[in-house]
């Protein structure tokens, strides 16, 4: 059974930097890509950002704030978070696609969840 670990969330002002950890329990993590969904307190699971082995891929919102990326080594991804603001106020998720559709954007897509960890940001 596959699983994911977040870690990396917490209380910070605005305009500070997370970096958030997803570790999976998969031996052949390097072959699925990965993606970061997050979810307000009363909305839907949105997706930030996604990574297979070549490319990397940015909801509209977080571009050029957000960064992705991995260790396949480590089977761990990273979200890098920098200048945080009051609305990116969310519990963050990770998870694995094991389909290879290619459509990282959909949280149906994905097959794996973690449980996530709380980003919460301050004024």
């Amino acid at each position: 059974q596959v699983q994911l670990v977040e870690s990396g969330g917490g209380l910070v002002q605005a305009g500070d930097s997370l970096r958030l950890s997803c570790t999976a329990s998969i031996s052949i993590f390097n072959n699925y890509a990965m993606g970061w969904f997050r979810q307000a307190p009363g909305k839907k699971r949105d997706f930030v950002a996604a990574i297979n082995w070549s490319d990397t891929y940015y909801a509209d919102s977080v571009k050029g704030r957000f960064t992705i990326s991995r260790d396949n080594a480590k089977r761990t991804v990273y979200l890098q978070v920098n200048s945080l603001k009051p609305e990116d106020r969310a519990v963050f998720f990770c998870a694995v696609e094991t389909r290879y559709t290619g459509r990282y954007n959909y949280a149906g897509e994905y097959d794996y969840w973690g449980r996530g960890t709380q980003v919460t940001v301050s004024t």
